[in-house]
């Protein structure tokens, strides 16, 4: 027996089940019975979640109701069941970023992107498996087995922000948070079929977060809509700096796209792309075009050349903290094999790697600000290859046999260097049914740009609106 996408509550935009609850024709628990419920016939198979918070939403949900009916509204996530990656504290639950080392963890204080969606309303469902320590993107490495993709259970979420990102595209969560470093809320919700932005570094708080790395570490959200991405953001935003605009989902329905100037980068980003995936990125430029958008082909010359050198800081700070928190080396034999691999390159990194990453920075910085003089956001894959296979390491694309995380992580990276928003957006879907990823890239601080975008996309487009259909047990 299928468990299928209905009209059911389940599937609602966090707008829908807003108004729905202000008017008081629906109430929390009611969004909160259903999420436990498809939880429970759905992830033991997706395994998107680590911890379920079962009795504490419920209370939640009770106060919630209490609240609404007394005129108390918080907000448009007031009542809305959510889910956090198990990376971000939370105070009395554990936080394992799903390793073993952590397995039984509790914090003793909340992060700050917790305690803004509490006090936004939002209810806590949950905490979502992930690849261990948040390095990795496919999360198969968890201590608590690998996220299985909705829309084909035998293929891979996507990762670090797997366990989010499947949970939201199954229906079992309004929405989630996730972190990306090098591609993990972005990838994730590629593959699964969701809308997932990483935001301009820094203006989503990362205090509480067990990090990955300092200097690449985002955290965002994952949700099925764009509006639904403005929602969540405006929760857990810092301030924008004077004279940017801060988006408002009030705003991002019917937007024009005229004028508008989309940079179409055909040398690094498109040049090893599956060919079901470009198929979707040339129809999706057409739909812009059609809502007004020109879109022009543009060059990143130094980023092909820089972007491994670039990354080196990342691994270097990885091994940092782990190093630091004495989990490694004592603790080595604990961990999944393939974060183990990767911290042993870190420990063996010169001094001199780690200090040319920071000019392969710089260059990587320097030709994303030229192609910003001439386009306003920038059109490219948010995955150059749809789901894989659980276990597959290699994959054949463009003539080349590639690794799989080296693939996934091309057209990802970039973003994280240069510290600046990138959203994904669904497409279009393989013949095989698997989700295919839309990526817009714009200038630092211009999210509520990106999100118009992407809106105005979805308003022409269906995509978004398919859901996968799971076995019930």
């Amino acid at each position: 027996m299928l468990l299928r996408p209905d009209s059911s509550l389940a599937f609602l935009s966090i707008a829908e089940a807003s108004r729905l609850l202000r008017r008081k024709e629906i109430s929390p628990r009611d969004l909160v019975e259903e999420s436990l419920q498809r939880i429970r016939q759905a992830d033991p198979d997706v395994n998107a979640f680590i911890t379920v918070l079962a009795q504490p939403a419920r209370r939640s949900a009770l106060a919630a109701e209490r609240q609404i009916r007394r005129g108390d509204w918080h907000g448009p996530l007031h009542g809305i069941p959510i889910a956090l990656k198990d990376n971000f504290h939370t105070r009395g639950i554990r936080t394992t970023a799903g390793s073993r080392i952590l397995a039984d963890f509790a914090p003793a204080d909340d992060s700050d992107v917790a305690a803004a969606l509490t006090r936004a309303g939002a209810i806590l469902i949950g905490k979502t498996n992930m690849h261990e320590f948040a390095y990795g993107i496919t999360n198969e490495s968890s201590h608590f087995g690998p996220v299985h993709n909705p829309w084909a259970l035998e293929r891979i979420s996507g990762g670090s922000s797997g366990g989010s990102a499947a949970a939201v595209a199954a229906g079992m969560c309004f929405a989630a948070m996730g972190t990306d470093t090098g591609g993990s809320i972005r990838i994730p919700s590629a593959l699964c079929g969701a809308v997932g932005l990483k935001p301009t570094y820094g203006l989503v708080s990362l205090a509480g977060v067990i990090p990955l790395s300092t200097s690449a570490d985002h955290a965002g959200p994952i949700t099925r809509s764009a509006i639904d991405a403005s929602i969540v953001l405006q929760a857990v935003a810092g301030k924008y700096p004077r004279g940017d605009v801060r988006p408002d989902y009030r705003k991002l329905n019917g937007k024009s796209l005229r004028r508008l100037r989309l940079g179409w980068p055909k040398h690094y980003y498109f040049d090893q792309v599956d060919d079901d995936v470009r198929r979707g990125l040339d129809a999706a430029a057409k739909t812009l075009i059609s809502l007004g958008a020109r879109v022009s082909e543009i060059a990143l010359p130094r980023v092909a050349g820089s972007i491994d050198e670039a990354t080196n800081r990342v691994v270097a700070e990885a091994n940092y903290y782990h190093e630091a928190q004495g989990y490694y080396p004592a603790r080595a034999a604990e961990y999944t094999p393939d974060v183990r691999e990767r911290l042993d390159t870190g420990h063996e990194l010169r001094a001199v790697d780690f200090l040319r990453s920071g000019a392969a920075i710089q260059r990587i910085v320097e030709d994303f600000a030229a192609a910003f003089t001439h386009v306003d956001a920038i059109l490219a894959p948010a995955s150059a290859i749809p789901a894989t296979l659980i276990g597959q390491t290699r994959v054949s694309i463009a003539g080349r046999d590639a690794p799989v995380r080296r693939t996934f992580l091309r057209t990802t990276r970039p973003a994280n260097a240069t510290g600046l928003p990138a959203i994904s957006v669904p497409c279009g879907f393989t013949p095989q049914g698997l989700p295919i990823g839309m990526q817009l890239i714009g200038p630092r601080y211009s999210e509520a740009r990106l999100l118009a975008i992407a809106a105005a996309y979805e308003e022409a487009t269906e995509w978004h609106r398919r859901r996968p259909s799971l076995p019930t047990r």
